[in-house]
């Protein structure tokens, strides 16, 4: 196979990786008739992160939260995409490896993201479940329903326990976000799908080996969202770990063993590094080490964005937070620069802007921390559903997601809990040609 991309005289500029950053870089530049733009990606979509726990949930389709790259950028000529992988790079002679071949650049950004982290446990990177793409949140759907379907006929009460508990492992916004969800709908949903199983018995933990959810928020935020989780019935577990799953049984740091065969691993991430880049430009958490114009150490042409990006400011010693808002800036202001680069001036350093951060825990429950206003409650909940809307690509998935989330608040239900079960085909048998005569 060969990526059959056209040869001219302008320059080629690369694009690994369709999230955020790398979407924001591609449809800047698409607006720019003096370069190509190839942008890579392994899937034909762009995901929105933030509302992957709602597919997981059964709250939203994963269409809604997906957008095909090929939409966005049907009208732009100069824009090249590319489903593959990319195996291997080699920077000494400006060349990509990918599944399709190879890919020439002149200039290289990769915006892979970040992945999980399960921190080398080897049983719960067999047995957990991780919620990094769409593709993870449906299969946490297909999973979590069909425990509630096998747990109808479990012969013991420890076996429908087992199916019918769950524990979430990380108090950031994700694990927040899943564990609040998952309460209401054992207040107000499961009952009614499934009358013969005892919800009561039902139990949801979190567990966060610091002292506090949401520990990167502010106080008052975390103080709320602790008060919001409680009341919904979520039990929290602060200050302690789990320390293995075997997919029945839970262990904690404290000695502790919970029976479920749901475990959700939402407590860190790693970024997605790519072969060919020296050892020494990787930093702490697999980010790639940049300067403030994003160039990787070491290297003029090629660049970094987003999560994998390591870059380091005076208020962020350790990098940026690893969140949609650093690498759509970082996409902005590297757009801006190419520019410069091309015309032979000098690049802007970036400088981060943190625009606040929010999570919500519930129906009328969440917190928003904002440079100059903290807020939690109704009205943040409606401040974190308003930003969330217009994040979203496409306005066709935009009045979607508007229409299953007023639904859900008028009905306190949904009619998406399908388990959708993947099915591989078996591959067509090579047929010979037949002679023409």
């Amino acid at each position: 196979m060969t990526p059959n991309l056209p040869k001219t005289e302008l320059k080629r500029i690369v694009i690994v990786g369709a999230g955020f950053g790398g979407l924001v870089l591609a449809r800047k530049l698409s607006q720019r008739s003096d370069v190509q733009i190839v942008l890579v990606d392994k899937n034909n979509y762009h995901q929105f992160q933030p509302l992957f726990y709602q597919v997981a949930m059964a709250g939203l389709e994963p269409s809604s939260i997906s957008f095909p790259l090929r939409k966005v950028f049907q009208s732009k000529k100069n824009v090249h995409i590319r489903v593959t992988e990319v195996k291997h790079i080699n920077p000494e002679a400006n060349v990509i490896e990918t599944g399709l071949g190879a890919i020439e650049y002149d200039y290289l950004v990769l915006a892979t993201g970040a992945d999980t982290n399960f921190f080398g446990m080897k049983n719960i990177i067999e047995n957990a479940m991780p919620m990094k793409s769409v593709s993870e949140a449906l299969a946490i759907r297909n999973r979590v329903l069909q425990n509630f379907e096998d747990a109808l006929s479990a012969q013991s009460l420890e076996e429908r326990l087992g199916l019918m508990n769950i524990v979430i492992v990380g108090g950031g916004p994700t694990g927040v976000e899943i564990a609040g969800t998952l309460a209401e709908m054992k207040r107000h949903i499961l009952p009614k799908d499934y009358p013969e199983l005892n919800f009561d018995s039902m139990q949801i933990y979190l567990y966060e080996s610091s002292p506090a959810v949401l520990e990167v928020m502010s106080q008052e935020a975390s103080v709320k969202a602790k008060e919001y989780l409680t009341d919904l019935g979520v039990n929290l577990r602060l200050g302690m770990r789990i320390t293995d799953f075997d997919g029945k049984y839970a262990y904690t740091n404290t000695g502790d063993r919970l029976r479920t065969n749901n475990l959700i691993w939402a407590a860190g991430v790693k970024a997605n590094g790519i072969d060919g880049i020296p050892t020494e430009a990787y930093g702490r958490g697999g980010r790639i080490k940049v300067n403030r114009f994003n160039q990787v150490e070491g290297f003029a042409n090629v660049f970094a964005l987003g999560d994998l990006a390591l870059m380091t400011e005076e208020k962020y010693p350790n990098g940026h937070p690893q969140l949609a808002q650093p690498a759509m800036q970082q996409g902005e202001l590297l757009a801006k620069n190419f520019s410069r680069l091309l015309k032979g001036q000098e690049m802007q350093p970036f400088t981060y802007k943190d625009l606040g951060s929010m999570a919500t825990v519930g129906r009328n429950l969440a917190v928003v921390d904002l440079p100059f206003w903290k807020f939690q409650g109704f009205f943040a909940w409606v401040t974190w559903m308003f930003v969330h809307l217009i994040s979203i690509v496409g306005v066709k998935n935009r009045l979607l997601i508007f229409i299953n989330w007023l639904w859900n608040y008028v009905t306190y239900d949904q009619s998406l809990r399908l388990i959708i079960k993947p099915k591989v085909l078996k591959e067509r048998a090579e047929v010979p040609e037949k002679e023409t005569v």
